[in-house]
């Protein structure tokens, strides 16, 4: 679960995490707030560590009282090709407040034409969702079936 006002940027490889892996966006990452009054001000490694990347981040200065999810859930499988269409990545995503979850739903990614069928209307959701799918991606590239040259 990340925190909804984070808006990753780039890996951040040099995270002290026991598990990166196991991170809500299969990795770490460096990025700016985009919470009321500090919208892109860098957080500290310290806080990306304990707050950016994780959600519920109570003991964040930037996380504004008044919001409406703590945090941003994701969830992934590939659907193989069918005849005629391209193989998906179907991303699911759970918006949770105070452990609830409070919206949900799916996108859609096609991963040989690098493009995304549906998208989230909110952009640091999105941007997230890239995220994860970028590092779903590289943790199963060799699960992933290879396009077959015509």
């Amino acid at each position: 679960m990340a925190c909804p006002f984070f808006m990753p940027i780039e890996k951040l490889e040099n995270g002290a995490w026991a598990f990166p892996a196991r991170l809500p966006l299969g990795c770490g990452w460096s990025g700016h707030c985009t919470a009321p009054g500090h919208e892109h001000e860098l957080p500290s490694q310290e806080e990306l560590q304990q707050f950016c990347n994780l959600g519920y981040a109570q003991a964040c200065g930037r996380l504004p009282r008044d919001r409406a999810w703590d945090s941003v859930r994701f969830g992934a499988r590939l659907a193989p090709a069918q005849e005629g269409s391209d193989r998906r990545i179907h991303v699911r995503y759970v918006c949770e407040r105070a452990h609830l979850p409070v919206e949900h739903g799916s996108l859609e990614f096609v991963p040989d034409r690098a493009q995304w069928l549906t998208q989230h209307p909110d952009g640091r959701v999105q941007r997230m969702a890239e995220c994860f799918v970028a590092s779903y991606i590289e943790r199963k590239r060799d699960q992933l079936p290879q396009p077959v040259a015509s």
